[in-house]
């Protein structure tokens, strides 16, 4: 490739650099060295990166320190000299040679930390020229890059090209300002009537996208730090990986995306009470990361925040296939931590609350949402031929028994897996069986149990001792732990000790209430039956036997309680007296 003073500037920098050399649009812009130096031959050629450039040396040694010394080493007969490893290349050095020649020079946020990179590596300090390209660049970074927030990140981007940037601590200046801008912003839009209610930092969100992992950890960190919205860093972080991982296949040996997501999982903001993180979002960086084989302590903190809203989850979102050399189709064990998280959680709340009555009737009622939503992971996973009894297991005892008011949903859980395993032992039968509470079966549930071969015989027999039970404490008034809705056939209970059983004791008042109603009607029936007898054993005297006891099998049967048992009364002495008849004969 030619040396610069052979190569237009068309070709090397018309877009980053301006001169001051006047030219007709007909004519080719002048070469670099015309410009200055026409009528001089150069009489040094500096190599960078296997580009010659023809220069001369006294525009060189007049601003650069390293070229000064460089000269001074050199012998009489060389007039070549290399420079290895140049901060920003050929190009780079071809725009700090201009800035040597005296050329106006534009800097630009793109430009700016190669230049200043270069302008170290060359010494180009105070000390060799006023107002030296070292000045310049700083003067440029801090009265205008640093000052305006999109420029601070362009020039940030710049930096992860360049490594000699972290020697002049340009990215640590740039995080800074980038935070600072942000923080000013957000205070200018909380003070504007027009701009309130509007996220005026979503434009930036995109910007951050451009820049690596490493360099957007920092940024993130200083702007937590210095008071940046955390609703505007969730957006952030949600914008990144989402343009990190896109049409991304997850390879589990990808040490870059990797890091990705444990970094995004370290940004997460602290949450002391509410979400702020979409469920969503958490369950996606979830999944990912288990495919990607992420350290556990990510995995963990993202399964404890997926706790703080387990309530909110769906079946769907529950439903994490397994990986490695797991047999099962899905990971159990997760779930189950999860679990563990959000039942934490809960006790944590119902301290804090203590007996504040509307508090743990909220946390119960998320508590009841959890137990649905576990019963139908139950019953979604229970068919999976390799899932074992004791991962089922562990999640059906993990949850209290106030967690559920009926007992269906964990019973259609444990008769599907039975159906799924059928070579289980009478012992694993029994040991599985044990969790459904035939008290808290509904009517349908209850038949269907009765009549399921499937279940050990036990099983069988206590749901109709149950049955049997249930009926006869509800009819009797004695049950003050609950009562049987007998239109809908389910089981109104307490649902826990935690509440305060205004409703029970409502549906109690109510069935005792028509149950004496019952036994008043009853006692008037049997007065009117007696008064009845005696008036017609006054009328008939001993002649009206006949009559009065074909009048009383009458009247017994209108009582409700006792009217079979007077019929077996009835015909058991009508027979011993058939029989007396037939002896006398």
């Amino acid at each position: 490739m030619a040396g610069i003073s052979n190569r237009p500037l068309s070709q090397s920098s018309s877009s980053t650099s301006s001169t001051s050399c006047n030219s007709r649009s007909s004519v080719p812009p002048p070469t670099f060295s015309t410009c200055i130096f026409s009528d001089v031959a150069g009489d040094i050629t500096v190599v960078v990166d296997g580009e010659s450039f023809l220069l001369h040396k006294f525009p060189l040694v007049a601003r650069c320190g390293k070229m000064r010394k460089i000269m001074r080493d050199l012998k009489d007969s060389s007039s070549s000299i290399e420079l290895r490893d140049f901060p920003g290349g050929p190009l780079t050095f071809e725009l700090a040679m201009k800035f040597c020649y005296g050329i106006n020079l534009e800097i630009t946020p793109s430009n700016v930390v190669d230049l200043r990179c270069a302008a170290g590596y060359l010494e180009m300090t105070e000390d060799y020229k006023e107002d030296n390209l070292i000045s310049q660049t700083e003067s440029y970074l801090d009265k205008t890059a640093f000052r305006n927030l999109k420029k601070s990140v362009q020039v940030l981007t710049s930096c992860e090209r360049q490594e000699l940037s972290e020697k002049f601590k340009i990215p640590d200046r740039c995080v800074e300002a980038i935070a600072m801008n942000a923080c000013r912003e957000q205070l200018v839009s909380n003070l504007s009537e027009e701009l309130k209610g509007r996220d005026c930092l979503a434009w930036w969100i995109e910007q951050l996208s451009a820049l690596g992992i490493d360099y957007y950890t920092r940024v993130v960190s200083v702007m937590a730090r210095t008071g940046v919205r955390s609703e505007s860093i969730v957006a952030s972080l949600m914008h990144y990986s989402q343009e990190s991982l896109k049409g991304v296949i997850v390879d589990r040996n990808c040490q870059g995306q990797r890091e990705i997501v444990e970094a995004i999982v370290t940004l997460l903001p602290c949450e002391e009470r509410g979400s702020i993180i979409p469920l969503s979002f958490l369950l996606g960086m979830l999944k990912i990361g288990i495919t990607l084989g992420i350290e556990i302590s990510y995995r963990l903190e993202l399964e404890r925040r997926i706790g703080q809203q387990l309530e909110s989850v769906s079946l769907d979102d529950l439903l994490i296939p397994s990986v490695g050399r797991e047999e099962s189709m899905y990971d159990v064990d997760t779930v189950h931590r999860i679990l563990a998280c959000f039942l934490e959680r809960v006790d944590e709340e119902d301290e804090e609350s203590g007996c504040d009555s509307d508090s743990t009737g909220h946390y119960h009622g998320s508590l009841l949402k959890v137990g649905r939503i576990m019963d139908a992971y139950l019953a979604e996973i229970a068919p999976d031929p390799y899932l074992s009894l004791q991962k089922f297991t562990a999640i059906i005892e993990r949850l209290p028994d106030y967690a559920r008011m009926v007992d269906d949903g964990i019973y259609r859980a444990i008769d599907v897996y039975l159906k799924a395993h059928p070579l289980m032992t009478e012992e694993e039968r029994k040991s599985l069986c044990k969790f459904i509470d035939c008290n808290k079966l509904s009517q349908d549930a209850s038949n269907h149990m009765a009549q399921n071969d499937r279940l050990p015989v036990q099983m069988v027999v206590r749901v109709l001792y149950s049955e049997q039970m249930r009926l006869k404490k509800a009819l009797s008034g004695d049950s003050d732990e609950g009562v049987l809705d007998l239109s809908s056939g389910v089981l109104n209970r307490a649902v826990s000790p935690r509440d305060n059983y205004a409703s029970l004791r409502r549906e109690n008042r109510e069935l005792k209430l028509e149950i004496a109603r019952m036994r008043v009607r009853v006692s008037e029936l049997e007065k009117e039956q007696t008064l009845m007898k005696e008036g017609m054993m006054e009328r008939s005297g001993n002649n009206g036997g006949t009559f009065l006891t074909s009048l009383s099998k009458g009247i017994g049967k209108i009582g409700i309680f006792g009217g079979e048992n007077r019929q077996k009364v009835n015909r058991k002495s009508r027979s011993v007296s058939e029989r007396k008849t037939s002896r006398k004969r």
